[in-house]
């Protein structure tokens, strides 16, 4: 193996060049697909009501109050809204632009930290792993609380550094107590309890007792509170049952017990990372065993072992919780990244050679199990999806594969060149195939069906109730601009529900006898159900229908 690099190989328009080439790739995409349920269209539509509502305190959705998640994201998005428009490409943005600051952030403590090569090659790793620039591009709370959470570990570990004057490390560890704070806004306690729990552990593993006198925990604390504690108090003040869902049914319930309903194996995480950080997986292990040997910082601090504990407790956390899914485990992408790119740069070109050759023969590999994509299909997918899909798959892999070959002639005189072309091939193919992801959110969102349904809406007086019968539908008031009347099964807005009973209809039986008495009404319902409404004779003209749902209209004599 050589020695590490120190200095970057690029000049700063370089640099530049690349930061810009990435911001192109990343954020261009964000309108080409429409959302798709259910958190995306949950959270837009969260977002938009308390855009056109005005109300900024207490957060809704479908009309209801929503208090499973604090409101940061919304805030977010209902200000994305204001100033640029309702529409996809705006609901997407925050977490896009959470996901780019993480890559910026990453590559800058990596180079102020360890050196500018190591800082380089950690925000490479990050930009182009499938699992943080994917999570990047949909509108989930995950990504937003990921970057806040990045941002405490990372300036933790820049205030960390030895040799660093007093006025910077406070000002590092405020910034660290910030992001803690705006954690907590983006998802609740494990925005604070994670954290805490890592340099409990990190300070028990090595030992690192001095580390707590350089935490300035009384004025970070009081930072904590001056941003965090507002909208609690507020919301509380506005809505005395609060405090005992949002922390008790919410916060604990939620991973303690499986009443979420989403459950999973302890190992479900498992090949969540194995595909997300894929082009990198080769080198992981050896990226480890390098890690463990890299020595302290003069002042003590081993900022590798916190890398390291940081990664292993939450993956162990969210592991162990009864609520599982794909996006829960993704605050450690960064510290992985950080921890994959101390030892890139380690790899002769020799060694590098034969890894940019083994993903070449993946990705052929690859096309040839895209061939599956096109034997599948379901009642709600059917099989023309697939193979529509399987087009798009084909040309991610193929752009793969061509950037990849150019990869390994560019490796032949610069290894950190084999890593950007790698990593571009990567982040294309994902940037291709996620967009090719919309032929199932075409359908799934229901959008084709808006035109109709807004022309029915238009000519319907204003306060034409809207029914959601035995189905909570994601995207359709998101899309459509108007909250539904919900009917029978409230799903998960059973709090809301609970807390304002007069907005909404507990039986079918209760509907049909509001929808006989009124002389204007729209209803979404399944189609099973709209099969067993109309053999019970209920009035109904269908404006528009696909598989999933049906929209009708109270027929007017």
């Amino acid at each position: 193996m050589n020695d590490t690099p120190s200095r970057l190989p690029l000049t700063r328009l370089s640099l530049l060049l690349l930061i810009a080439a990435l911001a192109v790739i990343w954020f261009a995409p964000l309108g080409l697909r429409h959302l798709v349920p259910s958190d995306e269209g949950r959270y837009a539509e969260m977002a938009r009501e308390m855009f056109v509502t005005g109300d900024w305190i207490t957060p809704r959705y479908n009309g209801y109050k929503y208090f499973e998640k604090p409101p940061l994201q919304t805030w977010a998005n209902a200000l994305t809204f204001a100033w640029f428009g309702i529409g996809e490409w705006q609901a997407r943005l925050y977490t896009a632009l959470t996901g780019f600051a993480g890559v910026l952030l990453i590559g800058y403590t990596g180079a102020r930290v360890f050196n500018g090569v190591t800082g380089f090659c950690a925000a490479v790793v990050l930009a182009t792993s499938p699992y943080w620039n994917l999570m990047a591009h949909f509108d989930t709370l995950d990504m937003g609380l990921s970057f806040w959470m990045q941002l405490t570990l990372c300036s933790l570990l820049l205030a960390q550094r030895p040799n660093l004057p007093a006025n910077q490390v406070r000002l590092w560890m405020w910034l660290c107590w910030a992001g803690m704070a705006l954690a907590l806004l983006s998802k609740g306690l494990v925005g604070l309890i994670l954290p805490g729990a890592v340099l409990v552990l990190y300070t028990l593993i090595a030992r690192d007792w001095a580390l707590w006198r350089r935490l300035y925990i009384g004025s970070g604390l009081i930072l904590f509170l001056v941003i965090a504690a507002p909208w609690f108090v507020l919301v509380q003040m506005k809505n005395p049952e609060f405090l005992n869902f949002f922390f008790i049914v919410q916060q604990f319930q939620r991973y303690l017990t499986p009443e979420q309903n989403r459950p999973g194996p302890f190992y479900y995480f498992i090949p969540v990372l194995i595909v997300g950080f894929l082009p990198w997986l080769s080198v992981v292990f050896q990226s480890v065993r390098h890690a463990l040997k890299v020595p302290r910082q003069p002042n003590g601090f081993a900022p590798v072992m916190l890398l390291i504990v940081w990664s292993v407790f939450i993956f162990l956390f969210f592991s162990a919780s009864h609520s599982k899914l794909l996006s829960y485990t993704l605050p450690i992408a960064p510290a992985i990244a950080l921890l994959i790119a101390i030892y890139l740069p380690l790899l002769t070109r020799a060694q590098w050679h034969r890894h940019l050759s083994g993903y070449a023969v993946f990705l052929v590999v690859a096309a040839f199990g895209a061939i599956f994509l096109g034997r599948m299909g379901s009642g709600h997918t059917p099989n023309v999806l697939y193979r529509e899909f399987q087009v798009w798959v084909y040309a991610a892999l193929a752009v793969a594969f061509v950037v990849t070959l150019a990869a390994i002639w560019v490796n032949r005189r610069s290894s950190i060149g084999g890593v950007v072309l790698l990593g571009t091939a990567w982040l294309l193919m994902g940037t291709i195939a996620g967009t090719g992801h919309d032929v199932f959110g075409r359908e799934s969102s229901g959008v084709r069906m808006v035109p109709a349904v807004k022309a029915a809406m238009a000519r319907l007086p204003a306060d034409t109730p809207f029914y959601s019968v035995a189905k909570l539908d994601h995207t359709m008031p998101f899309y459509l601009g108007h909250t539904m009347i919900m009917v029978q099964e409230p799903d998960e807005l059973k709090f809301g529900v609970t807390t304002e009973p007069q907005k909404w209809v507990p039986t079918i039986d209760a509907w049909i006898q509001r929808w006989d008495a009124q002389r204007y009404g729209l209803a979404l319902i399944p189609p099973d159900r709209y099969d067993e409404l109309l053999a019970k004779h209920v009035p109904m003209q269908v404006i528009a229908r696909d598989e999933r749902r049906v929209i009708v209209e109270k027929p007017q004599p």
